[in-house]
């Protein structure tokens, strides 16, 4: 067989090999779409099982604060009938006007208000300069002062109640609203969250400042709080919050029946001979519904406080 024989052979096989198959556009675009649909089909079951989750833990979250209302606002009596009851067999305020009759409910939020105020007012003060002075000035022992600061965190209030109740009696103010606020005008945590914060507002805001002249009272006063609005809205309601349902101090810093303060009444109702469940219901919705309305209009203030402060 000679040359050209053998390159006419190899040529026509050649020609009848099929030729190989060429990936187009077209066919990879069902491919890529199909990776998509897949991609949002799990992406939607993601979002239905987390807020499944979440309705069902604000449910069970929300449920106590549902039956104190039912139990409020129920007959007295119907709470011990064997039978569960998830709504009133008919609406009463006769448990709020029992309260008011037998207990002055009034001088006891009243107390409440004025404690928790002036307890908010002198916490959020020395929790922003404490918080300003650690994370922006440099002093000698700052590290270390502030690392005992935090220690007092994991003091219980027990621990201190005596020695808290002999300076208080030695400074004359014990069966006083001051004996009450005063104690309370500071506070770690919030100490901790300012500084967080502060550390989070950038660097070249204050040194502009420091270059046209101002110096750290007016930086602190007009550059760093106008920037801290979500901090201060988290002290407000962290400080408030705690001063209103504090109990164990203030049933010790008061004596007389016209200073206690809401907690206090609460339990003054509970230990009577005769207690009645649905009134003790009653004020313990009086005492609630303060805060809740506090969280939900700061709520938003709330959530970026925390998120801008670094802390999960």
């Amino acid at each position: 067989m000679t040359r050209s024989t053998v390159t006419r052979t190899m040529t026509s096989a050649n020609n009848l090999a099929p030729a190989p198959a060429v990936a187009t556009s077209g066919d990879r675009a069902p491919r890529k779409k199909s990776r998509n649909s897949a991609a949002m089909i799990g992406g939607r079951k993601g979002i239905v099982w987390r807020s499944a989750i979440a309705v069902v833990v604000a449910v069970i979250m929300a449920f106590p604060l549902y039956w104190m209302v039912v139990v409020a606002f129920s007959p007295r009596g119907e709470v011990f009938e064997p039978t569960l009851r998830f709504w009133p067999s008919a609406w009463t305020t006769e448990n709020f006007q029992r309260v008011f009759e037998l207990y002055p409910v009034a001088t006891w939020f009243g107390n409440s208000v004025v404690i928790g105020l002036f307890v908010t007012f002198f916490t959020v003060i020395v929790n922003l300069l404490a918080g300003y002075a650690f994370a922006r000035l440099r002093f000698r022992g700052r590290n270390v002062l502030f690392l005992l600061t935090l220690a007092t965190m994991m003091i219980p209030i027990q621990a201190i109640m005596v020695a808290q109740f002999r300076l208080v009696s030695g400074l004359g103010i014990y069966g006083s609203y001051w004996g009450v606020i005063l104690p309370g005008a500071a506070a770690a945590f919030g100490i901790f969250l300012a500084r967080q914060f502060f550390i989070g507002i950038p660097d070249e805001i204050v040194e502009a400042a420091k270059i046209d002249g101002a110096g750290q009272i007016r930086i602190f006063l007009q550059v760093v709080l106008p920037l801290s609005k979500p901090l201060i809205a988290v002290l407000i309601l962290l400080t408030l919050m705690g001063s209103w349902n504090d109990f164990a101090w203030p049933l010790i810093a008061l004596s007389d029946n016209q200073l206690f303060t809401l907690p206090i009444g609460l339990l003054y109702l509970q230990n009577q001979t005769a207690p009645n469940y649905n009134a003790t219901m009653a004020l313990a919705l009086i005492s609630v519904i303060p805060v809740v309305v506090l969280f939900l209009s700061f709520q938003r203030y709330f959530v970026q406080g925390f998120a801008r402060s670094g802390i999960r």
